[in-house]
């Protein structure tokens, strides 16, 4: 296992984004304790359904919020209250602003250093988001909207949760421009182009290529692919059935990362029926083997400090120099937006294209 210093990615450990937290359906009427970024957080749901994100500790004496279960204002089913939530130690409220707003015993009032840290986070497509930013910035991008969740003919996605990962989500990233692993990996053949685009907070894969399995003999599987920030992958593909999969990963700790994948398909223009649902299921079990393939190789490797890159690989170094952006002061974004925003093609056979450019 190996950390960003390693990497030589920044100065900042953990990169800046959203990033997945939890499914929503994990976040019901009691809070929950999560552990990313390296640190203790408590995501809790208050009365009116709006999904909050605090520190995990209380600042009256370090008593974990969540990870209690034999307190009585637990087993009494008090510790939300209205939007706010209660320590279970010694009961001190906090509301959504992270300001402590009663202590139950204090004849005395309340300090004004009695305070939660809070973070940004918003629910949507089924997910629970946060922004991270270790310098305390307020988001400077946004989430995906996520527009299929709402439209008529789209059914939902499942999470699939795949668990934690003993690498750097630098390897999971790595794979947009890693053009040479798709016939052995994949299955693709008689690749027709392959190409990436650089652009600001967004890295883009657009490929098409016949596959052995996905599709019928001399059709084009043809995919867009992009991150938006470094933790969430989405990726439309086209067919009898349009989609659209999402990857996400979020760092547990430096080395360490979490990961989940999804699958919304279109099956048509009404509402779907159980049938649509079915099929839509057996599509994500499909797209998730193609997944799985990735996942076992990024499970035994070992950490790709350095490429030992030929021509032919992909823009690796692109991609890196792209990614260096979230580890390091958001004032020096632009410095490599600068130094790789544009288009690399690495195979395109189209007509009238050239068969490879670099």
């Amino acid at each position: 296992m190996a950390g960003t210093a390693e990497y030589g990615l920044g100065e900042l450990t953990f990169p800046r984004g959203w990033f997945m937290i939890a499914e929503s359906s994990e976040v019901a009427d009691k809070p929950v304790a999560l552990h990313y970024f390296g640190r203790e957080f408590v995501v809790y749901r208050g009365a009116s359904g709006r999904v909050y994100l605090v520190d995990a500790y209380c600042p009256h004496m370090k008593v974990h919020i969540a990870r209690n279960t034999t307190s009585y204002i637990v087993q009494d089913g008090a510790q939300i209250e209205g939007e706010s939530i209660r320590c279970p130690g010694h009961g001190w409220r906090f509301g959504p602003d992270g300001k402590c707003d009663d202590i139950p015993y204090s004849t005395h009032g309340i300090p004004k250093a009695a305070c939660i840290r809070t973070f940004p986070v918003v629910e949507r497509a089924g997910c629970i988001w946060m922004w991270h930013d270790m310098e305390g910035g307020a988001p400077d991008y946004d989430l995906p909207s996520f527009d299929e969740w709402d439209r008529p003919g789209w059914v939902r996605w499942r999470i699939d949760h795949l668990g934690t990962l003993p690498i750097h989500p630098q390897e999971i990233v790595d794979n947009m421009t890693d053009f040479a692993h798709f016939v052995p990996v994949h299955g693709s053949r008689d690749i027709v182009y392959f190409e990436n685009e650089f652009r600001d907070h967004v890295l883009k894969q657009r490929f098409g290529a016949e596959h052995r399995t996905l599709v019928a003999d001399s059709g084009l599987l043809e995919t867009d692919t992009w991150y938006t920030g470094p933790g969430i992958l989405l990726s439309r593909m086209e067919g009898q059935h349009p989609s659209l999969m999402m990857i996400c990963n979020t760092p547990v700790e430096d080395g360490e990362v979490r990961v989940w994948f999804a699958l919304m398909v279109r099956t048509g223009d009404q509402q779907p029926g159980d049938a649509d649902v079915a099929m839509a299921r057996s599509y994500q079990d499909v797209a998730l083997s193609a997944f799985a393939q990735d996942f076992e190789l990024w499970t035994h490797k070992q950490p790709a400090l350095s490429i030992l890159q030929v021509p032919d690989d992909g823009p690796f170094h692109k991609e890196r120099i792209w990614y260096k952006q979230f580890y390091n002061p958001r004032a020096r974004a632009g410095e490599f937006h600068k130094r790789v925003n544009g288009v690399h093609v690495t195979m395109d056979r189209r007509p009238g294209q050239l068969q490879k450019a670099g």
